[in-house]
């Protein structure tokens, strides 16, 4: 289990991009909580649901609104976590997943210019198109199999080259919360569920999911810190996307039987699906000191045995939706813990 670690604050004022996903916006919010005033996250201008008195729209693709945006806020420090994930948008409109995942990071470079700015990229594990074993890590070339994956694995050299000295994590699945309910592995799995709809998931697409509450930290130190070049920040556990559907249905209370698993051969061309891209996060667990991630889930009770393991319900379970709010969503370690900020 991951242990606890005493938090130095990062360098303020901090912008936090890509407050739209998952891990820019609990990133936002557990920085905000923490440093008030002192920390701005921003979002696209058409994304306008996404709105707080510390979120400023600005493009990723528009270099003049972000000059403007730290020369009013002199940033001296960067959680950067935008780009467009959406696969088959990207598959079907590649200069859509150009514009935001490579455009973007190329504007924010040029803004931050060899300057004294501690820069944090996000990256993902589709930047490979997975192996037997999956375990990758940093010293295994990509080989993505989508334009997202390839747009991602671009952005990544371009910060290589241009600031040394910033941070890349490579990420998986992050788990936790969305600003609209919908962006995130686990909302999308327990919206059809909810509405008792069918939800078809790869037995043989194999990642290694994160509770964001431990991304939290990572982010944290890794601002607050000098660590440089190329990280995997993936979790413990290695699941294929249909056991965490069968996670979801379960610790939810869902009918078990709109559950459906299939070979990603099966999927069709559109679009292509990667294989078993689980990381190896043992360099980065050496080079912080400390374990970052707690397993998802947590506790190994959840933890599917078969591919029928979601029919199983004992007498004395009770799965529901506050559950998986509880567990799945939320690191239920993090509330017996004692933080030293």
């Amino acid at each position: 289990m991951s242990v606890d670690v005493a938090l130095a604050p990062p360098p303020l004022p901090l912008l936090v991009t890509g407050v739209a996903g998952v891990a820019g916006y609990n990133a936002l919010e557990y920085f905000h909580s923490r440093y008030p005033g002192q920390v701005i996250g921003v979002r696209q201008i058409d994304n306008w649901p996404l709105s707080a008195p510390h979120i400023v729209p600005c493009n990723a693709e528009d270099r003049e609104g972000l000059q403007r945006l730290f020369d009013h806020y002199q940033f001296r420090s960067v959680l950067n976590c935008a780009g467009n994930c959406a696969l088959k948008s990207c598959e079907l409109d590649p200069p859509l997943a150009w514009r935001t995942n490579v455009q973007g990071i190329r504007n924010l470079l040029t803004v931050l210019n060899g300057g004294d700015v501690r820069l944090v990229h996000l990256s993902i594990d589709l930047v490979f198109s997975g192996r037997a074993n999956g375990g990758h890590v940093e010293r295994d070339a990509p080989d993505p199999v989508t334009e997202y994956g390839h747009s991602m694995a671009a952005a990544e050299r371009l910060v290589l080259i241009a600031d040394p000295r910033a941070c890349i994590l490579r990420i998986s699945l992050p788990m936790g919360i969305s600003f609209n309910g919908h962006a995130g592995a686990i909302d999308w799995i327990q919206s059809r569920f909810k509405k008792s709809l069918p939800a078809t998931l790869y037995f043989d697409e194999i990642r290694t999911p994160t509770y964001t509450d431990c991304l939290n930290r990572l982010f944290h130190v890794t601002l607050a810190g000098a660590l440089a070049g190329l990280y995997h920040a993936g979790g413990p556990r290695r699941l294929s996307l249909y056991e965490i559907a069968q996670i979801v249905n379960r610790v939810g209370g869902y009918d078990p039987r709109h559950l459906h698993g299939c070979p990603r051969i099966q999927a069709g061309p559109i679009p292509p699906r990667a294989g078993n891209v689980s990381l190896d996060s043992t360099r980065l667990a050496h080079s912080v000191g400390f374990q970052p991630f707690d397993p998802w889930p947590l506790d190994n009770r959840w933890l599917p045995t078969h591919r029928a393991w979601h029919f199983e319900r004992p007498p004395h379970e009770r799965g529901s939706p506050q559950l998986l709010a509880e567990i799945l969503y939320r690191n239920p370690a993090k509330a017996s813990r004692s933080r030293v900020i």
